[in-house]
């Protein structure tokens, strides 16, 4: 099975989604490349969790560059001359401005995130990763990262209502909507084949992917 009409495509949700892991997946199963956030190399990133209205400006600005340049430089080499798979989408990262941002500093942020926008290619699919805030949270306390370690329940709970609510009015790329709770796409085969069919078969802008066991 081949998605070659896809030649960008982006893994999105909240953290412990499992977008990561999916990305990897992906890219190996289609020898594609791999484009990654990187939050280990965000030096604010242990204190913003420690005291957020304090780091929150820093840790953001800090990710925004980071993820325009990224894309920036695989923009001007290589994207499209092979598959491109991304664990993030550059229109979500307002999501944890306006979360953690006093009404001042998203201005800021707003001004310099408006200064990259246009430069940013279109997916050609993205892929958003659903669970219930409970799933994250167990997720989250299971793999044990060290910056990951004092991120509240209620940042998590309100992170992935802000997830739910941008999927709902996004339409620039078709959307596959997956609720990831009972599947497991890195380890069991299954689930990736039944995932890729699924993509195969989509036929509207934005279709949904529960799996029930």
């Amino acid at each position: 099975m081949m998605l070659d009409k896809y030649r960008y495509i982006a893994i999105e949700g909240p953290i412990g989604s499992g977008k990561t892991s999916l990305a990897k997946h992906i890219a190996n199963h289609f020898g594609g490349s791999l484009l990654l956030e990187e939050p280990n190399e965000n030096p604010f990133l242990k204190n913003f969790y420690d005291d957020i209205p304090r780091y929150a400006l820093s840790t953001q600005l800090f990710f925004l560059f980071q993820r325009a340049n990224q894309i920036q430089k695989i923009t001007q080499t290589e994207l499209f001359s092979q598959i491109t798979i991304s664990d993030f989408l550059l229109e979500k990262d307002p999501l944890f401005a306006e979360l953690t941002l006093s009404a001042v500093e998203y201005r800021l942020y707003q001004q310099i995130y408006d200064h990259f926008q246009p430069l940013v290619p279109v997916p050609d699919l993205v892929i958003y990763l659903q669970a219930s805030p409970e799933i994250l949270i167990e997720r989250v306390k299971q793999r044990g990262n060290a910056f990951e370690k004092n991120i509240s329940a209620e940042y998590l709970w309100r992170l992935s209502d802000s997830y739910t609510r941008f999927f709902h009015q996004y339409e620039k790329a078709p959307v596959m909507i997956v609720n990831s709770e009972n599947l497991n796409f890195a380890d069991n085969p299954g689930d990736f084949n039944l995932l890729l069919q699924r993509i195969e078969q989509m036929r509207s802008a934005k279709e949904y992917f529960n799996y029930n066991v």
